[in-house]
């Protein structure tokens, strides 16, 4: 197992619409939203060991590694699992952070997944994105996998199937 090496992209996502419906008391907004996931983003490579160590390369300028969401995924499904495994996580990151597309969010969501498989603890999707919604509000869409409406603070999800029709552009202002 150890030896096994896995390879997975990290998409980034849109909100086709967005409404915010209301303000938690913990700061997150309630809202209704239509994720769709883009063909664009990251790759990740993960590589399990048995130091118990989880590194992260390269380095994320001006993200300490305690603050790294990649790390902070593969420290919290340790601590669920209580597993004593390490992970050697490379990224090529090309999706900007805060850029609003999902970034972090989907590299912590496909950090749980990957490492899941890689130390065989078996966990479901719906574990797995219930300890992704405790890292961001988006973690567990790209823990599903699919495009979704949202509810709550993204957290209750329904499958949907966007059309896939003409151009899209993406506008940041």
């Amino acid at each position: 197992m150890l030896s096994q090496t896995l390879s997975l992209p990290s998409p980034a996502k849109l909100n086709l619409f967005l409404y915010i419906t209301g303000r938690r008391e913990n700061g997150y907004h309630e809202l209704q939203t239509l994720f769709q996931f883009l063909e664009h983003g990251d790759e990740m490579q993960f590589s399990a060991n048995s130091s118990g160590l989880v590194t992260v390369s390269p380095e994320l300028e001006g993200v300490p590694l305690e603050s790294n969401l990649i790390w902070k995924a593969a420290q919290a499904l340790k601590e669920r699992t209580d597993c004593r495994l390490g992970a050697d996580i490379h990224i090529d990151k090309i999706l900007p952070m805060g850029g609003g597309i999902g970034g972090g969010s989907s590299n912590a969501a496909t950090t749980l997944v990957a490492l899941n498989h890689l130390w065989e603890l078996n966990l479901s999707a719906e574990e797995l994105a219930e300890i992704g919604l405790k890292l961001g509000a988006d973690v567990p869409v790209f823990v599903q996998g699919f495009a979704a409406f949202a509810e709550g603070v993204g957290e209750q999800l329904a499958k949907v199937e966007p059309k896939r029709s003409g151009i899209w552009w993406f506008v940041r202002m």
